[in-house]
């Protein structure tokens, strides 16, 4: 069974963190979700982002949402691929050097990685988004420029897709990120 390792952490965004984990696993994957400083049987609280006619989204309480791996035992060769979650917990878990290095390991080896929403935070600053096509939501473009990734403007419940990396701005896109991640990950959808 091919292992996906999935970064999370506190305020990440609710629909962001459990649907990719439930549908993932769904498809056959174990799935390792992690939070830095956190072990198994932690949890981490969510955030659920809504519109409501302001200019920005608002933030709600979530679920709480528990961690099924250690983030300090994760070895990034062990996995076929990487899915990064957004909500506010990337502005904060890129912070980490391990992070970083673990999302540099999946670009360094061309593995699949998907990210959604906020979730290009890390990859920015991980430094592996220079020349490629991207998207993510809106509020991010401007680090993805100037990251030297070019911005992808999509609608809100689509996918994109550039090599080994699938991008969505927010969770409405989960159908279309989930569907070209599995793709690239190897796998066939057959109805």
């Amino acid at each position: 069974m091919k292992k996906i390792l999935l970064f999370t952490g506190d305020f990440a965004e609710d629909y962001e963190t459990m649907v990719p984990f439930q549908m993932l696993q769904m498809l056959g994957f174990e799935v390792h979700a992690v939070c830095p400083d956190k072990k198994a049987g932690e949890q981490v609280k969510t955030a659920i982002h809504d519109f409501e006619g302001d200019q920005t989204y608002l933030e709600k309480s979530g679920h709480n949402f528990t961690l099924n791996y250690s983030f300090d035992d994760a070895i990034p060769g062990n996995y076929a691929g990487l899915f990064i979650v957004g909500g506010r917990a990337p502005e904060y878990i890129r912070l980490n050097p391990k992070v970083l290095e673990i999302t540099r390991h999946f670009f360094d080896y061309n593995k699949p990685v998907a990210a959604v929403c906020h979730g290009m935070q890390v990859l920015t600053a991980a430094g592996v988004v220079s020349g490629r096509k991207l998207t993510g939501y809106p509020a991010v473009s401007p680090e993805i420029t100037l990251a030297g990734g070019e911005y992808q403007n999509i609608a809100m419940d689509a996918a994109f897709v550039d090599g080994n990396l699938v991008t969505s701005p927010a969770w409405p896109g989960h159908a279309d990120l989930i569907r070209e991640f599995f793709k690239i990950l190897g796998g066939k959808i057959e109805i």
